[in-house]
């Protein structure tokens, strides 16, 4: 049998009431007496490494899971993490980038409700996540409502539904139906030649804006008084910013000369943001600024706090931003 090792962080799997509400009650040995199917199935090491609701999942706790994975990568067939959906998103997203070329499979899942409710999706969640962590496709994936997603595409798109994670600009990895989990080996992270090296180090002076019509340029001399080393920009379409009375471009460039690095996507959910399109972005390209393309915003965000946790760089860190590292975005020839 395949031995897979499941870590425990909390989330609404776990979570039982309370007099304030859900609460990660259960550890990892409650929820594997409720999975006899998996347990009997495969062999199942379960340890715990955190009881948290995801919304209190930080980067500290982001380098706890790496180093948790990083430690068991080579004693187990796959590793499965549980999780609380509303961040899980981010966390597949950075453990991408700390992981790179981790040669198991790593696979995040939680659920909609407590594994202990009666019409919970918790139990088809953690099947398809043992199914894939027994696949050998090495990677970080999020498996949730029969589908297997890179877990730096996966972005939470509803709250209640079932079907809460979609795969954003990219294939599904895998989906599963009655003829079990089909894997698109097309849509797997490429290849990253020699050993899975862990590098956990991380930035957390990273500010994400939502741009609205107006926004006062201003605040980029906050966030500079404040210490933050990069900025994500939710800019409006394929790339649009506004430089009429209230002059954002100018302030870019203000503040890539403060040595701070500004990311720009696009708040559209789905396709990429190009800067070269209008005038608006090809100013801001101008100054400085780094494409975001078809990056998710949590992927986007993640990668520039691990980026910065690596190099002090301009160089280096405009190079990272302009290729692949672990399929998180289709940069144009």
């Amino acid at each position: 049998m395949k031995h897979i090792l499941l870590l425990t962080t909390g989330g609404t799997i776990a979570s039982r009431p309370t007099d304030e509400g859900l609460a990660p009650e259960m550890d990892g040995e409650d929820l594997a007496r409720r999975i006899p199917f998996l347990t009997d199935s495969y062999t199942v090491t379960v340890r715990d490494i955190l009881h948290l609701d995801s919304s209190n999942i930080q980067p500290e706790e982001w380098q706890l899971i790496a180093r948790a994975v990083y430690t068991e990568r080579t004693g187990y067939d796959g590793i499965v993490v549980t999780h609380g959906t509303d961040t899980m998103a981010y966390t597949a997203s950075v453990l991408s980038f700390m992981l790179r070329g981790i040669p198991i499979p790593v696979v995040l899942t939680g659920s909609q409700l407590p594994i202990e409710h009666p019409l919970t999706d918790a139990l088809e969640n953690l099947r398809i996540a043992f199914a894939m962590a027994c696949s050998g496709a090495a990677g970080v994936f999020v498996a949730f409502d029969r589908k297997v997603i890179l877990g730096c595409r996966a972005v939470k798109t509803r709250t209640e539904d079932f079907d809460a994670f979609e795969s954003v600009n990219w294939p599904l990895v895998g989906d599963v139906d009655a003829g079990g989990l089909h894997i698109n080996t097309a849509a797997l992270p490429p290849r990253i030649s020699g050993d899975c090296v862990l590098k956990s180090e991380l930035c957390r002076d990273v500010f994400l804006i939502k741009l609205t019509p107006g926004l006062d340029p201003e605040i980029f001399d906050m966030l500079h008084q404040m210490h933050y080393r990069g900025v994500v920009i939710e800019a409006f379409g394929a790339g649009g910013l506004h430089f009429i009375r209230r002059d954002l471009i100018s302030k870019l460039h203000s503040a890539a000369q403060a040595g701070m690095t500004v990311v720009v996507c696009s708040q559209c959910l789905y396709e990429s943001s190009d800067f070269t399109l209008y005038q608006a972005g090809q100013k801001a390209l101008a100054q400085g600024v780094l494409q975001g393309w078809d990056m998710t915003t949590e992927a986007a965000v993640t990668k520039l706090m691990w980026v910065l946790g690596q190099t002090d760089d301009p160089t280096e860190i405009r190079d990272c931003f302009s290729r692949s590292l672990c399929g998180e975005v289709s940069v144009p020839n």
